[in-house]
């Protein structure tokens, strides 16, 4: 994971800043979309922030920072009971690249094999939570590591499958019928 804070304080949001001596972002606390006439706009979206620019409007709510990982691609990895399936998100724009939600138009598509590592730490979180599925986000390094940001457990899976041609419906159609691997 990340180094991440969620702070309004300023001196602890300059402190962390100074911790971590490399790019940081800021993600939205609370976000979603909003209809402008037909046209859906996301309301807040991850951003660069330069730690030079901190002021004290950052008392006004919270906000999570978070150092920027530099990333060879991201993956959306859906997981139905015992099942993972790795989209592949391969980013064209800067704009993709810092959160691939506002630019769709330039993000390529594919699958990815999950390292069992990695599959075995997603079965262990849903065990833990007690829950049967996750739309899981991960960037990959340069260096091919896999770091983690977020479970998403009502995330979005649809647009994997149609993507990729990844089996997500079958599986979760599997697992209701308790017919599971």
């Amino acid at each position: 994971m990340p180094r991440s804070i969620i702070t309004n304080d300023l001196d602890a949001a300059r402190s962390f800043a100074k911790d971590v001596t490399g790019p940081l972002i800021c993600k939205p606390v609370l976000g979603g979309r909003l209809d402008f006439g037909g046209e859906k706009r996301l309301m807040v979206a991850t951003h660069r922030v330069d730690p030079a620019d901190f002021d004290d409007s950052i008392r006004t709510t919270a906000h999570y920072f978070q150092e920027d990982i530099p990333k060879e691609y991201e993956v959306r990895l859906v997981a139905v009971g015992g099942q993972v399936f790795g989209g592949k998100l391969i980013t064209t724009s800067e704009a993709a690249g810092t959160d691939w939600r506002t630019d769709y138009d330039h993000i390529e598509y594919d699958t990815v094999a999950v390292p069992t590592d990695v599959a075995t730490a997603v079965r262990r979180f849903l065990a833990y939570y007690g829950i049967a599925f996750g739309s899981f986000d991960f960037a990959v390094t340069p260096a091919g590591q896999w770091v983690f940001f977020e479970n998403n457990p009502c995330g979005t899976w649809g647009w994997v499958e149609n993507r990729t041609g990844l089996p997500i419906a079958a599986a979760h159609a599997q697992y209701l019928m308790g017919d599971t691997p």
